[in-house]
This record gives C-alpha cells, structure tokens and sequence, in this order.
C-alpha cells in the first residue's frame, strides 16, 4: 500500500476533528490511516484565532483547543516557514484569500495533497483535491 501526505486546509481540519462524519467516507479512512501522514498548518490555527476575535455567532472555535485536538488526534503541525512562501510570488491571482494561498505553497513545498472544500484552489494544482462535505 502506498503511503500518501495530506494537508488539511482550516475546514478540513475542523470537520476531521469536530465532525468525521462529514468527510467522504474514504478521505476520513485516509486520515485516520497510520501509514499516511497527515499534516494541518500552524497557519490554520492562526485563521481559527483570527475567526474567533470576530466573536461571529457561527464560529465558536477555540484556537487552544482545536490545535491540541489537532496534536492528540496523531495530526502532524506544520509550521510556516520563509522558504515554503517564495512560490507565492509566482502564483497567479485565482484566489485572494491569504490563508489558502499560503497553505497551497506549503503543500507545494513537501509536497502534498492539499484537501480543500474551495473548487478554485484547484487550479493552482493537481495537488489540490476538491471535496464535497455532507
């Protein structure tokens, strides 16, 4: 069996750890896989924290809590490094969202399947895999 390495984009990350269920059922098999190595950006956390300063009524995460679950779980944190942003300059402009286009990089840079639910970010890559949450 071949090992594969994942990078969960922010809705990814919390559906993996706050609600499996909703992942297509082989993606959820994939990451709970110990033979494939799953990573979430340190990035992620710091879009979590963002999210919650804005005290929205939908969004309740707490940025403590999500990264420890994100540890315990077994998922590996990936930090932002300065070498893993050069390929920034060279994207185009499909998406503006900075935390997407930083966590592309990052899977560029190991590489790795970036699982998203956002359809345009496919175009950055073949790395990108779209998916659909129930």
């Amino acid at each position: 069996m071949t090992a594969h390495v994942y990078l969960l984009d922010t809705n990814i990350l919390l559906a993996a750890l706050l609600a499996p269920e909703r992942l297509p059922k082989q993606v959820a098999t994939d990451l709970a896989d110990p033979n494939n190595t799953v990573y979430f950006s340190s990035a992620s956390i710091w879009e979590v924290a963002i999210k919650r300063s804005l005290n929205r009524a939908n969004f309740d995460f707490n940025p403590e809590d999500i990264h420890q679950l994100a540890l315990d779980t077994g998922f590996t944190e990936l930090p932002v490094l300065g070498g893993c942003c050069y390929a920034l300059v060279d994207f185009p402009w499909h998406h503006r969202d900075p935390f997407d286009r930083l966590l592309i990089s990052q899977a560029l840079s190991l590489p790795a399947y970036l699982l998203t639910t956002d359809g345009v970010l496919s175009q950055y890559s073949d790395l990108v895999v779209h998916l659909t949450l129930k």
